[in-house]
């Protein structure tokens, strides 16, 4: 699946609590492939923000590791653009493998985004659905040391990758070096 994904977002560790109401928080980063089709090789990444809250018959508290995958240019483009609530405003699906997240699941996997994830804790009822996920230009800020928004991180190549993230981007370089998406998708 990383083959044919434009972008892949992290978020180490995203803290939910609940009882009754619930949050949850997490920081992470989103990389996505250099070229006016998201063609080319990983760039650097821009830093993002993961942030929901929920009501209902919940209890618990847990740390869940997600990598998320944006499959399509128009999913990337509208998480660089502003807040997107996934499932709403992009379309979220879990992952074919090791689904341990809840969301709507698209069986051709046509989603713009699907995740996959790692939890550590007990809590019934976990979802990124609902979840608002945005560019955080404030941490970019203190990554890049100047004022820089994602889109012109990741589209434009206004910054070098940072040495704290080389290693990462090489990663990708090296086990998804091409983008094997049907070219006519990427030209949306």
């Amino acid at each position: 699946m990383l083959d044919k994904a434009e972008c892949v977002i992290v978020f180490p560790s995203v803290l939910k609590a609940a009882f009754i109401f619930g949050g949850s928080y997490g920081r992470g980063a989103m990389m996505c492939r250099s070229g006016e089709h998201f063609t080319g090789p990983w760039g650097a990444p821009t830093m993002m923000a993961l942030e929901g809250g929920s009501f209902g018959l919940q209890v618990g508290g847990q740390a869940t590791d997600f990598v998320l995958l944006v499959m399509n240019p128009r999913g990337a483009k509208a998480i660089l653009h502003s807040k997107v609530k996934l499932g709403a405003d992009a379309s979220a699906a879990a992952g074919p493998k090791g689904r341990t997240a809840n969301a709507s699941t698209d069986a051709t996997l046509r989603a713009e985004v699907l995740s996959y994830s790692r939890n550590r804790g007990l809590f019934a009822g976990l979802s990124l659905e609902g979840s608002s996920l945005r560019p955080d230009n404030r941490a970019n800020e203190k990554v890049y040391n100047k004022k820089v928004e994602a889109e012109a991180i990741v589209r434009k190549g206004a910054v070098a990758v940072p040495p704290s993230a080389q290693e990462l981007i090489s990663i990708l370089n090296k086990k998804s070096p091409k983008n094997l998406s049907d070219p006519n998708s990427l030209k949306e």
